[in-house]
């Protein structure tokens, strides 16, 4: 698969503190690509980087084939999580200013401005002052601002912040649409659910360190134990649960559903496939419930942070 961004061994200090620690990334073509860390891991420090808004000590960034340059900048689209609007310009005046520093021309910005406020349905802002609107109103029009001119690369730095939950569907809507018509994007939020709603690829940075970085279902498979969560109907319940106990591994569940006498996790070895433990379960009872436990990029970030910060 063809790479749009590249970072090589990239390193930055500030001072006697280490931001990033030779850390290399590989963002496909059309892809959705999340960049995940805890706080002051490093992750803001690289999107800096790749926006050249710094540079790094070592290592080398590339954006489609070519070294990064400063031409490059119009290239990239950047939503941060500090916004930078204008407070006291209106909405259209503002909007079309950034459009135009971003090499559109007056009219060509007019056009797509009216394309967009059409299409998330705030045409009565155009001569409002970004004083007026509410945090959530801003980012809308930050988040025009950053995709109007069609950059090769997105960085959306915490896109969801400020916005209630109606409004985040619709941002999250138009980021998958994006890249459908063949953006690619990279995502730095704390949100593990968007995680999973988003991401094709992920980068986990701890400490100044990539620690994990893949494809989000390879990852999710690499990290899965073979634990399937179910839900029994059974009238002799007791000794359907000791012949559970007695073959499997086995953990007390919880999850909601209307049926189930017995809700268990169940753990199988690689002997056994999936099909042989629903057979054995519905042979002594009635099946409710039956799902595989698939690691969620909430988890996996957590175990693997964790797992990392004990080996020190």
């Amino acid at each position: 698969m063809d790479n749009l961004l590249v970072a090589e061994s990239v390193s930055k200090s500030f001072g006697n503190f280490k931001a990033l620690n030779n850390v290399s990334i590989a963002v496909p073509k059309g892809s959705i690509f999340g960049l995940l860390g805890p706080n002051g891991a490093g992750k803001t420090t690289l999107i800096r980087i790749i926006n050249q808004i710094t540079m790094p000590d070592t290592g080398k960034v590339f954006l489609d084939g070519q070294p990064l340059k400063q031409e490059h900048i119009r290239d990239i689209g950047y939503l941060p999580e500090e916004r930078g609007l204008y407070k006291s310009m209106k909405v259209g005046e503002q909007a079309l200013y950034l459009a135009q520093l971003k090499g559109m021309s007056k009219s060509e910005a007019k056009a797509r401005l009216k394309h967009w406020f059409d299409k998330l349905d705030i045409g009565d802002w155009w001569n409002k002052k970004i004083q007026e609107l509410s945090k959530g109103q801003a980012q809308k029009i930050q988040f025009i601002v950053t995709v109007l001119h069609r950059p090769k690369l997105l960085i959306f730095d915490e896109p969801f912040s400020g916005f209630d939950p109606i409004n985040a569907n619709i941002i999250k809507d138009e980021i998958l649409q994006l890249r459908e018509e063949g953006s690619t994007v990279i995502f730095s939020t704390h949100r593990m659910e968007s995680v999973e709603e988003l991401c094709d690829h992920i980068a986990l940075i701890h400490k100044s360190n990539k620690i994990l970085d893949g494809k989000l279902t390879d990852i999710q498979r690499n990290f899965k134990s073979n634990t399937y969560e179910i839900g029994l109907h059974a009238d002799n319940k007791d000794s359907v649960l000791e012949a559970i106990q007695n073959k499997f591994e086995v953990k007390p569940a919880t999850f909601k559903t209307l049926n189930d006498d017995i809700k268990l996790n169940v753990r199988i070895n690689d002997e056994t496939s999936p099909n042989q433990l629903l057979s054995f379960l519905t042979s002594m009872a009635e099946v409710n419930h039956f799902v595989e436990l698939i690691p969620s990029a909430n988890d996996i970030f957590i175990q693997t942070v964790q797992d990392k910060d004990n080996e020190i």
